[in-house]
């Protein structure tokens, strides 16, 4: 195992390693529930999309840290599965094999990417300004999910505010976890995130917060090749829809793995000198399985989660964290009403104490340098205010591309860079026919 994962080179154990898979899988576990709901609501069965979010999340997750020896965790995309099952589905009318078709084809064109290095050259070419901004941005980003999660920031006149009733409730309980894993964290505790989440749980039983989920123990089977490839050459309107839903489903994967490897990756110390990340192909190349193969047992696209950000923070450093967190995915399928149960109000202060770990590298960021100040702001601005990681880069890159080039700044902008400036043109292009 030493020599397998590098355990000591990366300055880690075997324990800490698990102890961050263990709390990696709890702060994303709700996957296995809110994805099945949501692919429901366009016909799919939910005890068939949950077993496969279980398997495709323990297989894309298994590569990722077998062939990548990397901390990550993999499954259904949150915003993605909705945009199958909203706007693919019930919006456009076709059915889910039409919008599983698609998941199968981006997933294709993902592994020949991965295969010609063109992704990883992607990864390279973001400069160092964003890199950073993509860290800090995802600390937000994820502290404001955690802050939804748990009912404390709800949408109001402002868009957003402060719920009327964050100090009861499921919102209160969180808050007082969000207590206890900071005075757990101020102590040096060990496991102080994951000890947090079972405190709250525990807290929630008495107010009715945390409730059994009930259900069966037993898996259900996944789908298997559930594909509609007639339906898409039925009308000439058909292709064209299909066409720009595969890129849109293309274009949001891609950036989302990115950002989240990139951010990870910054906070956990495995970056090299020159900016680049370890065994980067082999890390998209998980998502591109796990894409793939998802379609085939019949869940929507798969992308690195950003909740992997909380077994960075305690410590994961290897594969091993990311084996951890496979086998606990695939223990799921067993385990469903137990793992239904655990509420949000227990998973969001550790996203919250998370999102306070990741946003460190906003003071490396010059921003007296406006040329690398504005784009890394537009960055972490758009990430948040858009709830998307992936728009978050695109106008940081489309900024950073267009301030540079105007302000003579030119030898500064890396080539590929360019491609990425004609690509988000094409996606916004892209985003409006749908």
């Amino acid at each position: 195992m030493e020599r397998f994962f590098k355990l000591k080179e990366r300055k880690t154990n075997a324990r800490t390693e698990v102890l961050a898979g263990i709390i990696t899988f709890m702060t994303m576990a709700y996957i296995l529930v809110i994805n099945p709901t949501i692919l429901s609501a366009c016909g799919m069965s939910f005890e068939k999309v949950f077993a496969a979010t279980a398997i495709t999340s323990a297989v894309a997750t298994l590569v990722m840290g077998l062939a990548a020896n990397l901390p990550f965790a993999l499954s259904a995309g949150m915003g993605l599965n909705a945009f199958f099952s909203y706007t693919v589905c019930l919006g456009m009318g076709y059915s889910w094999r039409w919008a599983l078709t698609a998941i199968l084809c981006e997933g294709v064109i993902f592994l020949l990417l991965t295969f010609f290095n063109i992704r990883e050259a992607i990864v390279n070419c973001i400069p160092a300004c964003l890199k950073k901004a993509i860290g800090a941005g995802i600390g937000f980003f994820i502290a404001f999910i955690g802050l939804q999660n748990a009912g404390i920031v709800v949408g109001g006149a402002t868009l957003v505010e402060l719920s009327a009733d964050w100090y009861k409730g499921a919102a209160g309980v969180a808050m007082l976890g969000l207590v206890i894993t900071s005075i757990l964290l101020v102590k040096k505790v060990k496991g102080a995130i994951l000890i947090g989440m079972i405190v709250t749980t525990l807290i929630g039983i008495p107010f009715g917060v945390t409730q059994y989920a009930g259900g069966k123990f037993l898996p259900a089977s996944p789908y298997l090749f559930p594909f509609a490839f007639d339906e898409i050459f039925a009308s000439g309107k058909s292709v064209f829809d299909f066409v720009v839903v595969l890129f849109t489903f293309l274009f949001i994967d891609m950036f989302d793995t990115v950002g989240t490897l990139i951010g990870c990756a910054g906070k956990s110390g495995i970056l090299r000198e020159d900016g680049t990340i370890p065994n980067c192909k082999e890390a998209l190349l998980a998502d591109a399985i796990g894409t793939t193969g998802g379609a085939i047992l019949g869940t929507s696209t798969v992308t690195t989660f950003v909740e992997s950000a909380s077994g960075v923070a305690a410590g994961g450093r290897t594969g091993l964290t990311a084996v951890t967190t496979a086998v606990l995915f695939l223990l799921a399928l067993f385990l469903e009403p137990l793992f239904a149960s655990i509420p949000g109000a227990a998973t969001s202060p550790a996203l919250i104490i998370v999102g306070v770990m990741m946003i460190s590298p906003i003071k490396e960021i010059d921003f007296n340098d406006y040329a690398e100040g504005i784009p890394a702001f537009l960055c972490v601005l758009f990430m948040v205010c858009a709830y998307s990681i992936s728009d978050g880069i695109m106008f940081g890159i489309l900024s950073y591309v267009i301030i540079n080039a105007v302000a003579g700044g030119v030898r500064k902008i890396d080539k590929m860079s360019w491609v990425l400036v004609v690509l988000f043109i094409l996606r916004i292009v892209m985003k409006a026919l749908v």
